[in-house]
């Protein structure tokens, strides 16, 4: 194998089909290891596989091995790659929300995957009056630097793919479908263009077809690899509503443009600001949340090319001065949230934003239960 066995195998696993994520976890747990490829029934059994999938698995495992091999030799130096979980570029975000993916493919700019990013979501049937706002407000994200992130599909997301490469922005498409899998068919050329000038996302193997079951699981996508999520424009009943969903399972923000109370398409959006999501009128409602962030982002002259700041607010770990004092926090051991809510005196909001800052900057990682430590 020129490629790492573990990860090989990871894939190997991944693509056969039967095995889903739960699947995969009870093997993960049970711990991957190169000799998988050698076993047979009777050890695969014992991991509590069903018997079918033992015998596939004795059967089919090491050939598949060597397919993802072949594979990945061949896309090597072009656009199309795959990272798994063990990979150093699974994005951080993504890896500290519910049931990350095991597996990534992607087409494009994979740099984009630690990009401060912001989800934007809607019907799949927007009015007018979403059209516009959803245009109006990509731009105002674009304007600050933030990647937006949406599902390429019919609507709303289509206009925000779309309005990001308008202005020369970053864009991420997360697909329902493999990644060489165009869906809706009709977004053929917007699909090219992202793979040019973004990133196309997916967790089904390539030639996975479309399913509508497939576009709930991808939603969590969407949500985990962003700040918060933001709702454009939805009825009572949208899919949108699944991704603000995913966003909350996650501790992510969720953010609403307000809407006519007589329009059927706004029922969805105004519920969620009934129940506390964040009323959007313009981008600077989303910055305000995450300002110095952003203002970090921009501000090229105030950060070295290692990705350190320098100036009075940093210590020698290239931290603002509150991720410094979180970061001494945690030197202490490992916190709960409800541990750094109560020894930093914080506002929930505060807290969260520089947890997620030092994640990005890979100062600290999240553990299950809400579980905060130094790496």
């Amino acid at each position: 194998m020129d490629y790492s066995s573990i990860q090989a195998i990871l894939i190997a696993l991944h693509e056969t089909e039967g095995i889903g994520w739960k699947t995969l976890d009870k093997i993960y747990q049970h711990g991957l290891s190169p000799e998988m490829v050698t076993y047979r029934d009777k050890e695969w059994k014992e991991i509590g596989l069903s018997v079918e999938i033992a015998q596939k698995l004795s059967c089919e495992l090491a050939e598949s091995v060597d397919k993802v091999c072949r594979k990945l030799s061949v896309w090597k130096d072009g656009r199309m790659g795959v990272i798994t979980i063990f990979d150093a570029g699974y994005p951080d975000m993504l890896k500290s929300s519910p049931q990350a993916p095991w597996v990534l493919y992607t087409f494009g700019d994979q740099e984009l995957l630690d990009t401060p990013s912001i989800a934007m979501v809607g019907t799949r049937v927007p009015t007018a009056y979403g059209r516009k706002v959803a245009s109006l407000l990509t731009e105002d994200l674009i304007g600050l630097g933030i990647c937006v992130v949406s599902g390429m599909a019919r609507g709303i997301d289509s206009v925000i793919h779309e309005t990001a490469l308008r202005c020369k922005g970053h864009t991420i498409a997360v697909l329902g479908a493999g990644i060489d899998v165009i869906y809706p068919p009709e977004n053929r050329s917007l699909y090219e263009e992202i793979s040019r000038e973004g990133l196309i996302v997916s967790e089904y193997p390539p030639g996975t077809k479309a399913h509508p079951g497939f576009f709930p699981q991808r939603n969590r996508i969407i949500a985990g690899l962003t700040w918060g999520t933001l709702v454009v424009e939805a009825d009572a009943r949208s899919g949108s509503l699944i991704t603000a969903d995913a966003a909350l399972e996650a501790g992510r923000d969720v953010y609403a443009v307000p809407g006519p109370i007589t329009s059927p398409k706004s029922r969805g959006t105004l519920d969620l600001i009934k129940q506390g999501a964040k009323l959007v009128t313009a981008g600077k409602d989303i910055a305000e949340e995450y300002g110095w962030q952003v203002k970090c982002h921009h501000r090229d002259e105030e950060v070295h090319p290692d990705g350190v700041g320098a100036g009075s607010g940093k210590d020698n770990l290239g931290l603002t001065n509150d991720e410094s004092e979180l970061y001494h926090m945690l030197q202490q051991g490992p916190r709960t949230l409800d541990e750094l809510l109560g020894e930093s005196r914080w506002n929930f909001g505060l807290l969260h934003s520089v947890l997620l800052s030092l994640i990005i900057k890979k100062q600290i990682t999240q553990l299950p239960g809400a579980i905060y430590k130094i790496i």
